[in-house]
């Protein structure tokens, strides 16, 4: 199973697990199909939308988890 990092772009994110979009859309981030999303990771997004980075890697992850 993978692991979501800061490091990885949403694009990346998405390749991972297609549905976790919900997770994303919690802390508001609703452009997931944007062209700034192919490039920007999610430590960059974290920043960019005032989030804990750490509570959002949490709940990726975990949504990762649950739907392996």
């Amino acid at each position: 199973m993978a692991k979501i990092t800061a490091d990885m772009t949403i694009y990346e994110v998405l390749q991972v697990a297609p549905d976790i979009g919900p997770v994303f859309f919690e802390f508001g981030m609703h452009c997931l199909g944007c062209p700034i999303s192919r490039g920007e990771t999610v430590e960059q997004a974290a920043a960019a939308h005032g989030v804990e980075l750490n509570v959002m890697l949490d709940k990726l992850n975990e949504f990762v988890e649950r739907n392996a």
